[in-house]
């Protein structure tokens, strides 16, 4: 019988696109179908387990070294949350001082040593910071940790900017190792033909949309409760959307070596669904 392999997920997308809301949710999704799940949050605001621990932030790996030195234990780490899911925050470093990557690097690190990454788990998720995939932010993937990426974006022309350029971080490291794409998340804005739009956007990238979720204002509630939407309105339509999020992610077969666009035929895109008419309308204004 061969050895159980853990996937091993990375989620990237331009900051503030809902990354961390969307890690969390789907992954509370999982957690109910019985899977069992590590989120290691990347970002030094410590913010990619807060919904699942129904807390503000956790204590977070670099603040912990800082405070222990070398004796630190997994459980001074390690924190469970909602559905079982095992919840890690990498940190950062002192503002102004370092580089905020390394912190990322330092806990991956870390938890191999400790024996965070047990047979039993089913996944581990990567809140990733970061627009580019650059620097200490490529570690889980640049290091072979993260085999699958999913890239979160919106209809908003920044938003497919940001896409383009992770894509293309991605489309380098996957000639060295074996990662791969699995799709376009939709985190949606409400753009005019934002469905449409992200279709086009996948395939020219050659990968898909995974999956569209459509804006409800139940999430920033949720949020400010300190819950994932799955666990506040379990029988919420928005909540069954991150159960099939989660499904459509569980059984996804499709990985593949992004094409990542220039930069000429990224705005013939946006022309074709008249973001960028759109955008000039706004100056106008």
């Amino acid at each position: 019988m061969s050895e159980k392999q853990i996937r091993q997920i990375a989620i990237y997308g331009k900051g503030g696109i809902g990354k961390s809301t969307t890690t969390q949710n789907l992954t509370a999704g999982l957690a109910e179908d019985g899977k069992k799940i590590m989120v290691v949050g990347c970002d030094p605001k410590a913010d990619s387990t807060r919904l699942l621990l129904g807390t503000l932030a956790q204590h977070t790996v670099l603040d912990t070294i800082r405070a222990a030195g070398d004796d630190v234990e997994l459980s001074s780490i390690m924190r469970e949350g909602f559905g079982g899911i095992r919840c890690v925050e990498s940190g950062g470093p002192e503002p102004g001082v370092g580089c905020a990557g390394r912190g990322i690097i330092t806990s991956i690190g870390l938890l191999e040593q400790l024996g965070a990454y047990t047979e039993d788990l089913d996944y581990v998720f990567y809140d990733v910071l970061g627009d580019v995939v650059c620097g200490g932010f490529a570690m889980p993937i640049r290091e072979g940790k993260a085999k699958e990426i999913y890239i979160v974006a919106s209809g908003e022309m920044m938003s497919l900017y940001a896409a383009n350029n992770i894509a293309k971080g991605i489309a380098r490291y996957a000639q060295k190792g074996g990662v791969r794409l699995g799709g376009i998340i939709c985190n949606s804005r409400n753009v005019d033909r934002e469905h449409e739009l992200l279709e086009a956007f996948a395939k020219e990238l050659g990968t898909q949309l995974i999956y569209f979720i459509p804006r409800n204002n139940v999430v920033q509630r949720a949020e400010i409760n300190r819950k994932t939407v799955i666990q506040y309105a379990p029988g919420d339509r928005q909540a069954q959307e991150y159960r099939d999020l989660a499904r459509a992610i569980d059984k996804n077969t499709l990985f593949a070596i992004p094409r990542p666009m220039t930069q000429e035929r990224l705005e013939q895109i946006l022309l074709e669904f008249g973001l960028m008419d759109a955008i000039e309308d706004d100056y106008r204004i």
